[in-house]
């Protein structure tokens, strides 16, 4: 039975823990052995090498160097990495080596919750089969991201309520290798209620599996 770590909690409003136990079905419906944690201290406390998946979902939050080397070590050793919105893109803001895992971190929501269209870029992956683009309502991320990713859904800005970045396209869904492991991040997910949402649900429980080890 593969072994799942959700560690929860941070900003208030995306209600994390609630989102992690909405998860925690999910996954345990794919058969995961789940331990969800409220702690920081998890990171530490918990031997990351022996899960098969761990899920970032604490929203700001500080790391230290020490403990975010212990979970470099554990993914790069085979240890999958994946979550959704500000658990995984807007993390750990100060640690270097944390968004250089994840490959990209929040910068803005600009005209906070809205709605807008996510594309499918790769629809030859198995993690977007069979979807197509679709309509979302939530906070549309602006991020920085590696070009390394793998992306394989993006948003494209309006420029409301800043012109500038009109036309801007966003990477919203991407996955990667680090070492021995794979990350799979999407900026999906403000709420629980989100998951309601049948494309968002399936592509992260998709991505969630193809991370895990």
């Amino acid at each position: 039975m593969k072994r799942c770590l959700i560690i929860s909690g941070g900003y208030a409003p995306h209600r994390s823990f609630e989102a992690g136990e909405r998860l925690r079905a999910m996954l345990e419906e794919d058969g995961f052995l789940v331990t969800h944690s409220t702690s920081l201290d998890a990171y530490d406390t918990e031997d990351l090498g022996g899960y098969d998946l761990i899920v970032p979902n604490w929203t700001v939050g500080l790391m230290s160097t020490e403990t975010s080397k212990r979970l470099w070590a554990a993914i790069s050793s085979g240890v999958g990495l994946g979550g959704f919105h500000g658990g995984m893109a807007d993390g750990f803001r100060d640690n270097d080596r944390y968004r250089f895992i994840v490959g990209g971190s929040y910068v803005a929501e600009p005209g906070g919750v809205r709605r807008y269209r996510v594309d499918i870029t790769r629809p030859d992956d198995p993690v977007m089969a069979g979807l197509a683009a679709f309509d979302y309502e939530s906070e549309q991320y602006y991020m920085q991201v590696d070009p390394a990713n793998e992306v394989l859904a993006t948003t494209t800005f309006s420029g409301e309520p800043y012109p500038w970045i009109a036309g801007v396209e966003m990477p919203v869904v991407w996955k990667k290798k680090f070492g021995a492991g794979k990350v799979f991040v999407s900026a999906l997910g403000h709420v629980p209620e989100e998951f309601d949402h049948p494309a968002m649900r399936t592509i992260l429980r998709r991505g969630l599996l193809w991370a895990s080890r």
